[in-house]
């Protein structure tokens, strides 16, 4: 099957119709929650990946001439499940062969059950996988998933990355706790802002499908190719580099396959609630990406005590930023979508947080989105926050970005445009922190985007341009106001009216036209 893809990893043709066909049957079989038809590909699709991976190393063995070493599907009887099926008939490869009544019973009593059982003990993945549940109803639409899986190419990492994200976008409905999905252009800008390093701990305390994680794996693979010649950074980057944590067991699961599935084997992928007492949260992370809920309260009674130390607040939106300060080592950057209440909130739980970001610690830069960035989910006006822990403070100054177009229509449709600020976002963004890389050099920048940066020096920009720099004393005197509109200046264009009595005159005189153009009309028609 041919491949289409068009610009951002989007899939189209007759790949995406494929999956429309399958999702559409899914419906008409009876399952109506997009997760749980997510969840279903996803395991297929996880299974079909077991079986590439040992088919690659029964091919390396065979060339050395040595036998497959931990084999995934080991010889022998998988003597705990129905009717005893050999582990070889348990791989993609082997019972897709199978009539459609066949394969539904081995994938129903032999597969699952085996999968339920994978995993290091005490892994995160085992742990994830332990409620694993086969939900296809009948062997018609098994039959229908795997004929669609099977033209997949495993073997390429970026369609297989992207089928899976389209699948993800169709998870449109917004969660009870103000979850949501992520534009991929948003996440990926937050990725490129924050550049991840090789021996960076990266985490997500709200991971949902593990948007933000798998944008930072792509971007480390792209940017730093000694990954691959290194064994300690290849152990770092397939092991305890990424970690996210999610209140939601079948996200978690997701999650956890999203990540195998783009090729990192042993992130943590955990199920937990962030905010509540007992919570996961340290201070050994070097950057945090993250989306988290923000249209939640919690109960006084489960929110974390150190958290309701820092700030007593209830809401979630804060209580996750002070998780996020408290997650990271000193040193530590993070990026992180909030809602536009948090920037100008009265209260003195938004007071205290915004105090903290900007007094005791470093905040960089508020990146104002336009309010239709989140439709059709929401549509709350968000920003999304630079900050550095440092425990020292360091907030010289903070810099403030308006984006008006983020390349897609703000509407519910969200349908491609050409107007977008985001390619802007990150050249100015560069060009302001240019001192920060040393001896280094920063990363490359479009010609069009160099263009769009070199007229102007980003320090010196006035409070009438698109971005602009906000002296810390400014904002402390503002009551720590971080709303753009507070600091930016709007310019008014001098117009010359005319006087009225010119305009009355000129209707004097149109209206003795008409009065002429009617009499003469009568005239006609006497």
């Amino acid at each position: 099957m041919k491949l289409h893809k068009s610009g951002g990893g989007v899939v189209t043709g007759e790949l995406r119709r494929q999956v429309d066909k399958v999702w559409d049957a899914f419906w008409s079989g009876g399952i109506a929650n997009p997760i749980e038809v997510v969840e279903q590909i996803t395991y297929l699709l996880f299974i079909k990946r077991l079986d590439d991976l040992q088919l690659l190393e029964e091919r390396k063995a065979a060339r050395f001439g040595h036998d497959v070493e931990s084999p995934v599907f080991p010889d022998g009887y998988d003597g705990d499940a129905v009717g005893r099926r050999p582990y070889r008939d348990l791989r993609w490869s082997v019972f897709t062969n199978y009539s459609p009544s066949e394969m539904f019973e081995v994938v129903a009593e032999h597969v699952f059950p085996w999968l339920r059982k994978l995993g290091a003990e005490g892994s995160s993945y085992a742990r994830n996988m332990r409620d694993a549940r086969f939900t296809i109803p009948t062997p018609a639409l098994l039959t229908k998933v795997v004929d669609l899986l099977a033209d997949i190419p495993m073997e390429d990492r970026d369609t297989k990355g992207d089928i899976y994200e389209y699948m993800l976008g169709k998870l449109a409905t917004s969660g009870t706790n103000g979850q949501f999905r992520t534009a991929r252009h948003i996440i990926k800008l937050m990725v490129d802002l924050t550049e991840p390093r090789p021996d960076d701990r990266i985490i997500d305390p709200a991971v949902g499908t593990a948007g933000f994680l798998v944008a930072a794996e792509e971007y480390l693979r792209h940017h730093h190719s000694e990954l691959w010649t290194d064994a300690a950074a290849r152990a770092h980057f397939n092991g305890p580099m990424f970690t996210g944590y999610d209140s939601d067991a079948a996200m978690a699961r997701i999650a956890s396959m999203n990540m195998l599935l783009h090729g990192v084997e042993n992130p943590t992928i955990e199920r937990a609630d962030s905010l509540t007492e007992g919570h996961p949260g340290d201070d050994s992370y070097t950057l945090v990406l993250a989306n988290p809920p923000f249209a939640g309260s919690l109960d006084d009674e489960t929110v974390a005590k150190d958290l309701q130390k820092v700030v007593k607040t209830r809401k979630t939106e804060l209580l996750f930023l002070v998780l996020m300060i408290r997650m990271l080592r000193n040193g530590g950057r993070a990026a992180v979508v909030v809602p536009e209440g948090v920037l100008f909130g009265s209260s003195n739980a938004h007071k205290a947080v915004r105090r903290l970001l900007v007094e005791e610690h470093k905040l960089d830069a508020v990146i104002k989105l336009p309010s239709g960035t989140f439709k059709p989910y929401t549509g709350v006006s968000t920003a999304i926050l630079l900050f550095t822990k440092t425990s020292s403070g360091g907030t010289d100054s903070v810099w403030f970005y308006d984006v008006r177009a983020d390349g897609m229509t703000l509407d519910d449709k969200r349908t491609p445009i050409e107007a977008n600020d985001l390619p802007d976002v990150l050249a100015r963004w560069r060009s302001l922190r240019a001192p920060d890389f040393g001896e280094a050099t920063p990363p490359a920048v479009e010609p069009a985007e160099r263009h769009r940066t070199s007229s102007t020096d980003e320090g010196s920009r006035p409070r009438t341009a698109q971005s602009f720099l906000v002296p810390k004393q400014e904002i402390v005197d503002n009551a720590y106001d971080l709303s753009l509109n507070r600091y930016k200046e709007l310019e008014i264009e001098d117009v010359e009216h005319r006087l009225p009595s010119e305009i009355l005159d000129e209707l004097d005189a149109l209206e003795a036209d008409i009065q002429n153009g009617l009499n003469r009309l009568r005239e006609m028609l006497a």
